[in-house]
């Protein structure tokens, strides 16, 4: 069984989907604007939920950092740059591939 967890790299504006130590897949994101930034640190997915409606996109995955999460978007074209309120915005594709791999309780580790 995977050992998933995942590195959101904010200055690579890159998730990087990790087995163990090495990077199985990456996915470009977008991340928080300036004034609203990306917190940095160890969290955990704690919940997902489909088709969570508005900006949200085809899916959302939870931090345990509360109001903050990783989910598609219905603007494809932020993707890749300062965009968001803090969340991780992803492709809905990839986001869809990405819920469906990693498991509630999957580590995530955001990064400057």
């Amino acid at each position: 069984m995977p050992n998933y967890r995942i590195i959101v790299d904010l200055s690579e504006r890159q998730l990087h989907l990790l087995d163990g130590d090495a990077v199985v897949r990456s996915f470009p994101v977008g991340i928080g604007k300036m004034l609203t930034q990306t917190p940095t640190g160890d969290y955990v997915i704690i919940n997902k939920q489909p088709n969570p409606g508005g900006p949200f996109g085809a899916f959302w995955m939870g931090l345990s950092k509360p109001h903050y999460g990783i989910h598609g978007t219905n603007n494809p074209s932020s993707i890749g740059h300062e965009v968001s309120h803090g969340c991780i915005r992803m492709y809905n594709q990839d986001v869809l591939t990405l819920s469906s791999l990693v498991p509630i309780g999957t580590r995530v580790t955001i990064r400057p």
